[in-house]
């Protein structure tokens, strides 16, 4: 805020929000009277996830409600102001959104509208419903009561600073000037995170299909020498494979991998299933009633922690696992893992494990490759299986209704493609290199985007300090 601007400001009083607007319930309404689709003689009505940065999104995820259901003053007007006040997820309660233009619509009765009165820009109120001061409120009334939800008493009774209306337009028009160029400035930085993983994922798909470095038999070629290639490393690990067999009747090899509809390979790699190359294995369930007198506490990984790419180890939860169970899982550097799904986004997704903790075993919702011989690239097949492998387990998991999964028998024939060992080092050391710079802009785009929303906050802080 200019200082010119807090001189034409000056001592500010300050009012309960019952005096500054109208609240106003949502809508209640039978199971029968609600659809999904819109339809004639049904009003759309917003629910507290249509409340994102500050706005309501108007054109998504609503439902269409009987409109016997909603009342006149349930329709909402240009300028009101919706306020998630219950919700499952607590970082939604008393998050808001205020509705710029005319709307044929209305909100559920999770939600409330502020309606400010004649006097009040509207405008002004909004903005303050995102200030530091109003979420210090919203805290302190959250005390003692259930977070998840806001009574009308907590919204009334929140304090306000209400300038006269001309100050109130000149600290909106200054705090939208403000607002502007940061705008921009996010806009263009979301654009560059856009853009690194567009060029991500390019660098992945450049690798897996031997675009990204010189293969081994260009390289040989040239210099007219041989070299070991894919189909003959392959070899060795079938024979290593062979070797370990501990399971019941004869050795069967591994059939040839369907590979129809995959990109042709470069001179010298080769096609393989994923159970020939290496070791797959479920992981422990929970199970509260299993006693065991060697039980004892480990780290364990979760679907929640294996994401697209990397491992996410901020929450690794611990379970009670015999001896043999945690002997039998404990997870070793560069061992392949998979999810075995749930939501479509999480199915097959995975990353490798690198020793990130002394000790770790991994749950049945999370599957694991390990290669019988070191040559194979865990990393390179992970790389393939986050990029097409995406389109063979959405094609041959298991699908129900917003769900899916794949079990050993599907993960079992997964094709991977083999390129010659040395020449995997190499494709491995080149991605590495290209998306460590990709990890270094990234981190200063997000600190840039911290810095902005700080700004932000800074802005509305000084606005509304009364």
């Amino acid at each position: 805020m200019s200082a010119m601007l807090a001189e034409v400001v000056g001592p500010v009083p300050i009012v309960p929000l019952s005096e500054m607007a109208d609240l106003v319930r949502g809508v209640s309404y039978p199971k029968a009277d609600a659809r999904e689709e819109p339809a004639l003689g049904f009003v759309p009505v917003l629910r507290a996830t249509n409340i994102q940065d500050a706005k309501l999104v108007l054109d998504s995820d609503l439902v269409f409600v009987a409109e016997r259901n909603v009342s006149a003053d349930q329709l909402l007007r240009p300028g009101d102001i919706v306020v998630a006040t219950s919700s499952g997820s607590k970082h939604l309660v008393g998050k808001s959104g205020q509705l710029p233009a005319a709307w044929q619509g209305s909100f559920g009765a999770f939600c409330a509208t502020i309606r400010p009165r004649p006097g009040i820009h509207s405008r002004y109120l909004a903005l303050f419903l995102q200030a530091p001061s109003y979420w210090r409120q919203i805290s302190q009334k959250a005390l003692g009561v259930n977070i998840n939800n806001l009574r009308r008493g907590d919204l009334e009774s929140l304090e306000v600073p209400l300038p006269s209306l001309a100050v109130q337009a000149c600290i909106v028009a200054e705090l939208e000037k403000q607002f502007s160029r940061l705008d921009e400035a996010v806009a263009n930085l979301k654009r560059v995170k856009a853009n690194l993983k567009r060029y991500e994922a390019a660098v992945l798909r450049a690798a897996v299909e031997g675009q990204l470095v010189q293969t081994e038999a260009e390289l040989r070629d040239r210099e007219g020498e041989s070299f070991e290639t894919g189909s003959q490393l392959l070899a060795r690990v079938l024979l290593e494979r062979r070797r370990r067999w501990i399971g019941k009747g004869i050795y069967q090899e591994p059939a040839a991998p369907g590979v129809e509809g995959l990109p042709p390979l470069p001179e010298g790699w080769a096609w393989a299933r994923l159970d020939a190359v290496a070791a797959l294995k479920g992981g422990i369930t929970v199970d509260k009633k299993r006693r065991d007198s060697t039980a004892r506490s480990v780290p364990y990984l979760r679907v929640a922690n294996v994401q697209r790419g990397y491992l996410d180890l901020d929450e690794v939860k611990e379970i009670e696992a015999p001896q043999a169970d945690v002997e039998e899982l404990r997870l070793q550097p560069g061992d392949i893992l998979f999810n075995e799904g749930g939501d479509r986004d999480k199915l097959g997704r995975g990353w490798i494990w690198e020793g990130q903790l002394a000790e770790c075993i991994h749950q049945n919702h999370v599957f694991r490759a390990r290669p019988y011989l070191a040559e194979v690239s865990g990393k390179l097949i992970s790389w393939w299986g986050n990029t097409f492998g995406k389109d063979y387990f959405l094609r041959e998991g298991k699908q129900t209704t917003n769900l899916a999964s794949i079990n050993m028998t599907k993960l079992s024939p997964f094709p991977v493609p083999i390129p010659p060992a040395t020449e995997q080092r190499r494709i491995v050391s080149e991605v590495d290199r290209r998306l460590s710079i990709v990890r270094e802009v990234e981190a200063e785009v997000d600190a840039n985007l911290k810095r902005a929303q700080a700004l932000r906050q800074a802005a509305l802080a000084q606005a509304f300090a009364g």
